[in-house]
């Protein structure tokens, strides 16, 4: 009986040969190194596809130090803690959209994204420790509560770490965010110019940087047009809380005729409450959200809202860490996006 065929592995030593250059410059190809032509990259690439190479993850590790792999920890997920239940976290428009942005850039950087709930203390020390002790190269880390205790562990630890908007700690760390103020700017303008004359404000937690920027721009503009104080009411970005918040603000200014939502689920929120009790809209009341969600376009009216790119920050955040774990040497960033008003429905 005949031995069957051993199937040799390709090697590096292959692709090497098939694309007429040395080892070493097939190794700095794979690894995008900086000083490798475009040109080169291709005809390396078009040799690993020829020799059906598959680059080792286990022996780059060994050789660079590195793992290949950073944590996404979503910090806030504790319902009792007024935080998203874990359960909905991926029911959840922002969280979804983050994750997704982060899942797919991270795919193009050859990076494994290793994603952990952070619910409590025992889990943020984990997520400190995985990256200290090496078994991750950094972390993204997505919070709901300012108070959050990771950001200003990371930076006085030295680590790689980015975050999904300005840590309310201060503390030194890459961050991505939006121009809320500017994005409450363009509510309140958008508003004004529907002809509303009883304005009011369902607005985020108030320890939340992000919703008090939002209700801060709002405010300030609305001002300039005469209404300096707008009625308001607090939610905590939920679709419950916005129909709530509605209800109070019906009980203050039963002739409000137009409002601004902080996101789209409590704008949304909003709407049914306002339904519920008889009034159109946009007829009686114009609602605007913040987000542009798929909450958005699934109501009915479809929501005029401020649009926050999630899934585009959500990929300069992970190229931002990829950047600084390849070159420890770069000192924190941060980039700010401009918010857009779409129109529909809704006012």
């Amino acid at each position: 009986m005949d031995k069957p065929t051993e199937v040799r592995t390709p090697t590096l030593d292959d692709v090497a040969r098939v694309a007429g250059v040395s080892r070493a410059t097939v190794s700095r190809a794979i690894r995008d190194t900086r000083g490798v032509a475009a040109e080169l990259k291709e005809v390396v690439g078009r040799a690993i596809v020829e020799t059906g190479y598959v680059p080792n993850r286990a022996a780059r590790s060994l050789a660079s130090g590195r793992t290949g792999s950073v944590l996404v920890a979503v910090s806030g997920t504790d319902a009792e803690q007024g935080g998203v239940a874990e359960t909905d976290v991926f029911a959840d428009p922002f969280f979804s959209r983050v994750i997704s942005g982060v899942v797919r850039t991270l795919r193009t950087l050859d990076t494994q994204p290793v994603l952990l709930l952070v619910e409590s203390d025992t889990d943020r020390a984990d997520v400190l420790a995985n990256v200290r002790q090496g078994a991750a190269d950094g972390a993204l880390l997505v919070s709901t509560h300012s108070d959050d205790p990771l950001p200003a562990a990371f930076a006085a630890a030295g680590l790689p770490a980015v975050t999904f908007a300005r840590p309310a700690s201060g503390a030194p760390l890459s961050f991505v965010d939006i121009a809320n103020h500017d994005g409450g700017r363009l509510a309140a303008e958008h508003l004004a110019a529907t002809g509303a004359q009883r304005v009011a404000l369902i607005a985020g937690p108030d320890d939340v940087p992000s919703a008090q920027d939002r209700a801060r721009g709002f405010r300030d503009t609305m001002a300039r047009r005469g209404q300096a104080f707008p009625p308001t009411a607090y939610g905590d970005f939920t679709l419950e809380s916005g129909e709530r918040a509605m209800a109070e603000i019906l009980a203050q200014a039963p002739d409000v005729d137009g409002v601004f939502a902080a996101n789209d689920l409590m704008a949304l929120g909003a709407m049914h409450e306002l339904q519920a009790r008889g009034r159109r809209v946009p007829g009686d009341v114009a609602i605007v959200g913040f987000d542009d969600s798929v909450i958005a376009t699934i109501a009915r009216p479809a929501l005029t809202t401020v649009r926050q790119p999630i899934e585009e920050m959500a990929a300069q955040m992970a190229r931002i860490l990829v950047a600084q774990i390849n070159d420890p040497t770069l000192r924190p960033s941060s980039v700010i996006f401009d918010p857009v008003l779409v129109t529909r429905g809704s006012a």
